[in-house]
């Protein structure tokens, strides 16, 4: 599926022969990811299509004379679908060609040089694996080292990712995001500027279920096993007070597999719960606490009268869903890297009387829709697995698989919406959730 890059603002700068260039401000899951000229971005398309041929998206064209505003806006939204639909390729994903020309922006973009460094890699349980790694190092490798340390089976990777968390007051906790495999932990986290924010390992899959794949490896255990304990003492996961002295019971006696076992049967478990936010239901700017896991999403509501509310959308209801920026655009001068201030993320569900919208709004937005895409690829897989005639592209560690499914042949596309009005807006077709056969 396509990654959320957008380019909302670009600024023309002067080269030290007087020419002007245009920098764009390139964003990652609502994250500054890089600010590069056009230029760079043709070259490496160029070198791209020197190994993939005509199977790369179109590139925007050279002007050779000046731009007028409206041809430097189509410019900038050109480039944005050519960052979505390029990264949708996993071959591409993978190569030499793609990852390097994307660790040297980053890199060029901080001013941060390659150098060995040490990055501390905070587990659930509270302690932290300290690896000496390269200032160059991507997430996929930094995650190899770590795993190499703590001994997880390889072929699990997958399983696990690399996530940016802050570290709040009286012990709370906020996921900020997921770092994908060629993001920059030691760059994504002295950009980021937030107050304690650290890098931590979590289990990367929305489906409890798939915990049994996993215990057949003692690493892989002590990892799910700490990350269960913490969703209990954070209350994301929301036992009985039978399972709770059950659970209580099994954890004194260090037994982790009847431990996991009956976690499966606790409410919202394996669900990350994302800080609390506000949403339009029963009407504008009720609070609400979400939890997304298990193929649903989970919204306990506060009521203007102060009683809540708890309303489940399975995901199966779900038919599409869209990110939109509701702020100013950031000054590329100013301080801000990130865009996650004033975010809404809407979805569109069927109800007895027809399709409805629910907005949420959230700086979380970007991470909603990756964990709302990873349900529907988990979806996807376990239907492949139901159905050996079924056929999808789906992406492993290393390798793809293909299977064969029949799909509608509906648009789907992802822009990254700055809010101009309700009713340019609700113009403006911009999903993820209508899947086709080339997103998977």
């Amino acid at each position: 599926m396509k990654m959320h890059f957008c380019i909302p603002v670009s600024q023309q700068r002067l080269d030290p022969l007087g020419g002007r260039f245009v920098l764009y401000s390139v964003y990652l899951d609502g994250y500054l990811f890089c600010r590069v000229r056009y230029s760079r971005l043709h070259r490496w398309n160029e070198q791209l299509r020197r190994v993939f041929g005509n199977c790369l998206p179109p590139f925007p064209p050279k002007y050779y004379l000046a731009m007028t505003t409206s041809m430097a806006d189509e410019r900038r939204d050109q480039l944005e679908q050519y960052l979505q639909n390029v990264t949708m390729d996993p071959d591409m994903l993978r190569s030499d060609v793609f990852i390097d020309f994307l660790k040297l922006v980053q890199l060029d973009t901080f001013n941060i040089t390659t150098k060995t460094a040490s990055l501390d890699i905070f587990l659930p349980d509270g302690r932290n694996i300290p690896v000496e790694i390269l200032t160059s190092d991507t997430a996929e490798r930094v995650l190899e080292v770590v795993s190499h340390r703590m001994g997880l089976c390889q072929e699990l990777l997958g399983y696990f990712g690399l996530f940016l968390i802050r570290f709040c007051k009286e012990g709370k906790l906020s996921v900020m995001k997921k770092l994908v495999d060629f993001e920059l932990p030691y760059v994504s986290l002295r950009s980021a500027e937030v107050e304690n924010c650290k890098v931590g390992l979590r289990k990367w899959y929305m489906d409890p279920s798939l915990d049994s794949v996993l215990m057949d490896c003692p690493a892989a255990v002590d990892l799910i096993y700490m990350q269960a304990i913490q969703d209990f003492e954070k209350e994301w996961a929301k036992p009985t007070q039978a399972q709770r002295q059950k659970l209580e019971a099994l954890q004194k006696e260090h037994n982790q597999t009847k431990f996991l076992e009956l976690s499966q049967e606790v409410r919202h478990y394996g669900y990350l719960q994302l800080d609390p936010c506000t949403c339009d239901y029963p009407e504008p700017g009720c609070g609400a606490v979400l939890s997304v896991g298990n193929n649903e999403i989970s919204c306990c509501i506060t009521l203007p009268d102060n009683q809540t509310q708890e309303i489940i959308f399975q995901m199966n209801r779900v038919k599409c869903w869209q990110v939109t920026f509701l702020g100013t655009l950031p000054n590329m001068e100013g301080p801000q890297r990130t865009l996650n201030q004033n975010l809404e993320l809407r979805f569109q569900f069927s109800e007895d009387s027809g399709w409805q919208w629910f907005v949420i709004y959230t700086k979380q937005a970007f991470l909603l829709s990756s964990c709302l895409k990873k349900m529907i690829s988990e979806k996807m897989l376990k239907l492949a697995a139901e159905n050996p005639e079924m056929q999808i592209e789906v992406p492993e560690q290393g390798k793809s698989k293909k299977y064969h499914i029949q799909q509608s042949q509906s648009k789907d596309s992802f822009r990254f919406l700055p809010r101009k009005s309700k009713i340019e807006m609700a113009k403006v077709e911009c999903v993820f959730g209508i899947i086709k056969e080339e997103d998977l």
